[in-house]
């Protein structure tokens, strides 16, 4: 279906070339390192001598727990969307970060647990269990601590791949939230039982530091920017039109929203205030460039919530938060670029195709030709801008068409000078990159986000 929405006050793109800015990951991962190498320089220096077995353990638990309190805090800071790292890196490769963060919490977690109370049962001579019950009811902060643990292990089981895909994505979500809380709880039993905390003034100062500025994160990134977002911006449905079977555009209209800065390519995290779907937010894509008083997303139904938005009715309030996403113009190294998407994917790759510049291709997978939403702008756009727009769909007898390095090569003949943008499910993604790379396109021309978080 075509709308006056599509290409209203855009700009042709320009052919030229920039250079794209370098991306802060690989300082930013250094500098977790260095502040993890630093906690094991603070054991190192506050312990003379390790003796005997009750004193290994006890060492051994003491440089976990370091390690596990600083890296509750950077699983908390990965947490909190903050612009530079979520528009710089790409919101997939930071929820990746976090998920690697996770697991190292909770083994350091058990590690720490494990190896302190053995070695305090070691030291004193009693059994493991009057030692446990010892340490929960008897110690200082203990007990908050605990139910913070048991918190933090209940986050961890609901986020294995294997529970989730079996528990509802809500469920998940808030259960998820509840590592702030298991955070606060834990924090405090650091500072009055931490042997290398306890008496150093620069420690203590370090951790609070440490702690309260990954709190200001949240609190700004998570809270306050969201609020003053939604209140400017006042957010509502204005249509909802069919594109293919079960996928549907929505169009949302708001105020100033020049000021978001959004660009094709990335999304927000859509929250609609209507019956049953208010307690859920969930990434999609922009779907065209956005403008200064519309945006547009396009939604396949694959559960009950993408299902639910294509009933929206016009008037809905919606509650965003973004824009989020890297993958965008600014990601470019050469004038040519080869996008390609997979079913729904092909969402964000739209709103590129019409604003990308330089020389642009569009390779379009689909299951059959009636699936191929959004095709009469994507030929328009061609059209528009001397663009070529390629399709693979099934053949007749459900044969899929294989993407290999040849089949590339041959659909664009200098396919190693491109950029090339890979949207779509994660098994037809990882497959093209082979291929890619077997074609001689370099890695850092292959620009892929993931919209699973």
């Amino acid at each position: 279906m075509t709308t006056v929405y599509e290409r209203a006050a855009v700009p042709r793109p320009t052919r030229g070339r920039r250079r794209p800015r370098p991306s802060p990951a690989g300082p930013l991962l250094a500098l977790l390192w260095a502040g993890a190498v630093a906690v094991v320089a603070l054991w190192w220096t506050d312990t003379r001598s390790v003796v005997g077995l009750a004193g290994w353990l006890t060492d051994a638990g003491r440089i976990a727990g370091l390690l596990c309190g600083y890296s509750c805090a950077v699983l908390v800071a990965l947490m909190a969307r903050v612009p530079l790292l979520e528009r710089r890196i790409g919101s997939d490769r930071v929820a990746r970060w976090h998920a690697m963060a996770g697991r190292y919490t909770i083994c350091l977690l058990v590690a720490h647990v494990t190896l302190i109370l053995f070695g305090y049962a070691a030291q004193d001579g009693s059994g493991i269990v009057h030692e446990t019950l010892s340490v929960v009811f008897d110690y200082p902060d203990m007990l908050k601590a605990t139910i913070g643990t048991l918190i933090l292990f209940a986050v961890g089981i609901t986020s294995a791949r294997a529970a989730r895909r079996r528990i509802r994505h809500e469920f998940w979500y808030y259960v998820h939230l509840l590592t702030y809380v298991a955070v606060f709880l834990a924090f405090f039993h650091q500072l009055a039982l931490g042997s290398d905390l306890v008496g150093d003034n620069v420690a203590q100062a370090a951790w609070y530091v440490l702690y309260l500025g990954t709190a200001a994160l949240v609190g700004w990134f998570r809270l306050l920017v969201p609020v003053r977002l939604n209140l400017r911006h006042r957010l509502r449905v204005e249509s909802v039109y069919r594109e293919a079977p079960g996928v549907f555009s929505i169009v949302v209209r708001g105020e100033r929203l020049d000021e978001l800065n959004a660009q094709a390519g990335q999304f927000f995290r859509w929250r609609f205030l209507s019956d049953g779907m208010r307690w859920t937010s969930t990434p999609y894509s922009l779907s065209a460039p956005p403008r200064p008083d519309r945006m547009r997303i396009t939604v396949k139904a694959l559960g009950d919530h993408s299902a639910a938005v294509g009933l929206l009715r016009p008037g809905t309030r919606v509650w965003a938060e973004g824009p989020y996403g890297s993958l965008t113009a600014e990601r470019r190294t050469s004038s040519k670029a080869l996008l390609i998407a997979g079913g729904v994917g092909i969402t964000p790759l739209r709103a590129l195709f019409e604003t990308l510049p330089g020389q642009v291709t569009l390779l379009y997978r689909a299951r059959t030709a009636e699936d191929l939403a959004l095709g009469g702008e994507l030929e328009a756009i061609a059209k528009w801008r001397g663009a070529r727009v390629l399709y693979a769909v099934n053949g007749a007898d459900g044969t899929r068409p294989r993407f290999t390095a040849e089949s590339l090569r041959a659909s664009v003949p200098d396919l190693a000078a491109h950029d090339v943008y890979l949207c779509g499910p994660p098994a037809m993604a990882q497959d093209l990159y082979g291929a890619l790379r077997a074609a001689g396109v370099p890695d850092r021309r292959i620009h892929h986000e993931s919209f699973e978080l």
